[in-house]
C-alpha cells in the first residue's frame, strides 16, 4: 500500500475531529460506551474520507511525456514539396 499524502492525512485529520466534535455534541451522551462509540465512528469516517481522496498518478504523466517524444517528425508542408517538384 502507497504512503499517504499529506492532502490525504489532512483531510482525514480534519474528519476525525470535526466529526467526533459534531457527534458528540448532537448526541449529547455521557457514558463511556457513547464517547468510545463515537469516537470509533469519527475515526471510521476519517478512513473513509482519507482513502477516497484522489491522489495523482505519476505514470500517466511519464506515459504523456514519452508519447510526446515519440511523436513523428513534423513534414514539410505541401506547397514547399509541390515547388520542388515542379523545378526538376
Amino acid at each position: 500500500m502507497p504512503r499517504p499524502t499529506a492532502a490525504q492525512l489532512v483531510y482525514g485529520s480534519c474528519t476525525v475531529i470535526l466529526s467526533t466534535l459534531a457527534m458528540l455534541l448532537l448526541s449529547g451522551t455521557g457514558s463511556a460506551v457513547g464517547i468510545s462509540f463515537v469516537a470509533v465512528t469519527g475515526f471510521t469516517l476519517g478512513l473513509l474520507v482519507a482513502l477516497t481522496v484522489p491522489v495523482r498518478r505519476p505514470a500517466l504523466r511519464a506515459r504523456s511525456t514519452v508519447a510526446a517524444q515519440h511523436s513523428p517528425a513534423p513534414q514539410e508542408p505541401v506547397a514547399a514539396a509541390s515547388a520542388a517538384s515542379s523545378d526538376n
